[in-house]
């Protein structure tokens, strides 16, 4: 009989340490990514892009996939993050872009730590107004204190060291990219060795049924507010990377529309298995620069169409046509 608990406990280790095992598909796609340094040079500006977007989403998924917490004001810390980091460097306080880094990372933590209370109030209707509400906040705040942040003619005379020292960004984006995937993939780690914890166990079981987690024991607050806290030092550090890449920070920074963007993104890619984010701002960027060249007035409707679409036929039906796509197209060439 005592023996039993053990045999149950080896079991599950095992399972888990099994769930958190690298798949061949997670190095295909980074291999991908680190791939796309030298295959392509010409678009290193955008590639940058897209990894401080899917930073982004990153952090956004870990509270809205894996905690159920949805925010429509997420902006509220990558802006926050985006002037600590020019702040840093216009006022030569720190010049070294990784530390900066690391310090507007932590600030924008310490504000997700201190709006987290206000946060887990009420309803999901509630959480969406409260953080809508710290993101206008924030952007009033920063435009009444122009002296400081530039107002609406944002911060300006920005100069960022090179990185480590050696590094120096360019005009050709290829440091910023290097740079951003880097740090993407390093907070990407860390994100996905959270998730396959016993806490990131915990939050899907708080995501689930809270009633049922506080019952056997999880405390269900402090774990909303740590995860909450962690999901807001991610988007501070993405808008720390736009403002040292960019050597440039405004009012958009925490505008609505980037925080809707991010909800577009992830609906793209799907949330509560990290690389949604990922997925969903490499596609939902791509399509973006091409529908802007192909009708520079029109792109947004199709870019509508798709996600119209996305919800109606539904990801998963999709994901089931390409599935048997995949397996016909190999019969076919037999057969030819």
């Amino acid at each position: 009989m005592s023996t039993a608990p053990g045999i149950v406990a080896i079991a599950l280790a095992d399972r888990l340490a099994q769930r958190a095992r690298w798949q061949p598909v997670e190095i295909v796609f980074w291999a991908a990514a680190a791939a796309s340094v030298f295959l392509l040079p010409g678009k290193h500006i955008i590639l940058a892009e897209i990894a401080i977007l899917a930073l982004f989403a990153l952090s956004l998924d870990l509270i809205l996939g894996y905690a159920g917490i949805i925010s429509l004001g997420h902006a509220a810390f990558f802006g926050f993050g985006a002037y600590c980091a020019g702040l840093l460097a216009q006022h030569h306080l720190i010049d070294e872009p990784v530390l900066a880094l690391a310090v507007s990372g932590l600030a924008a933590a310490a504000l997700g730590f201190a709006t987290s209370f206000l946060v887990l109030r009420g309803s999901d209707l509630t959480r969406l107004m409260v953080t809508l509400g710290v993101a206008l906040m924030l952007r009033e705040i920063a435009n009444r204190f122009d002296a400081l942040t530039g107002g609406a003619d944002g911060l300006q005379g920005i100069t960022i060291a090179p990185v480590l020292g050696r590094f120096a960004f360019d005009i050709t984006g290829h440091a910023a990219y290097v740079y951003a995937l880097a740090v993407t993939f390093l907070l990407f780690l860390a994100a996905r060795r959270l998730v396959h914890s016993p806490f990131g166990l915990s939050l899907r079981s708080v995501k689930g049924n809270p009633l049922r987690a506080a019952a056997i024991g999880i405390s269900v607050n402090a774990r909303l507010v740590a995860i909450y806290t962690v999901a807001a030092g991610y988007a501070g550090i993405a808008g720390a990377l736009l403002t040292q890449i960019s050597a440039f920070c405004s009012l958009d920074v925490f505008s609505f529309d980037r925080s809707a963007d991010l909800l577009l993104v992830l609906i793209i890619g799907g949330t509560g298995y990290l690389y949604g984010g990922l997925i969903g701002a490499v596609l939902f960027k791509l399509m973006q620069d091409w529908l802007a060249t192909m009708t520079p007035q029109y792109w947004q409707f199709w870019i509508g169409l798709v996600l119209v679409a996305i919800v109606l036929v539904g990801r998963q039906r999709m994901a089931g046509w390409l599935y048997c796509a995949r397996g016909l197209v190999p019969d076919m060439l037999r057969r030819r």
